[in-house]
């Protein structure tokens, strides 16, 4: 059997955010979301998630740039986040990814990899879930890309949005 997971990354960014995943997922397409843990609404996303049973809620680890040359201080602001987390939530995340992807810079992947290892938890990209971040997004009246074109699920090559003419 297969399942479909859709993800909202940027649980805990802001009021607006926190309300539209949780409407999302109350309307049944959100399966999931990743929660950032050091952000003003972070207190209020881990509230709002704990009456939403189904939602599964991953961590967004969100590494300062300042801390992004240096793996083993990201390895310790990764362990301070998981703590976080778990304070948080009370209970374990079901996956790890990263905002803006920085698990994807050569010099983090390593540090990760450990970390997602160290906790059982599964990396986003690096686990047996097959990923898609093609997405389309909307908005000031213009369309805008995250990544490239969309993939055919089927045939693993571009397709052409009727949307976006490409």
């Amino acid at each position: 059997m297969k399942h479909l997971i859709v993800n909202a990354d940027d649980f805990g960014a802001s009021r607006g955010i926190n309300r539209g995943i949780i409407e999302a997922h109350r309307r049944g397409i959100l399966t999931s979301t990743s929660l950032m843990v050091l952000t003003p609404f972070s207190t209020d996303a881990a509230k709002l998630a704990k009456t939403e049973p189904r939602l599964s809620v991953g961590w967004h680890a969100d590494l300062p740039e300042a801390l992004q040359d240096s793996p083993k201080r990201a390895g310790e602001e990764l362990e301070r986040q998981f703590s976080r987390f778990m304070e948080l939530m009370g209970v374990r995340p079901t996956h790890l990814d990263s905002h803006h992807n920085v698990h994807r810079k050569p010099q983090l992947l390593p540090v990760f990899l450990e970390t997602a290892a160290a906790q059982g938890l599964p990396l986003r990209e690096h686990s047996p879930v097959r990923y898609f971040p093609n997405f389309y997004g909307q908005w000031g009246g213009e369309s805008h890309p995250e990544r490239g074109r969309p993939l055919c699920l089927n045939c693993r090559r571009p397709t052409v949005s009727n949307r976006t003419g490409r």
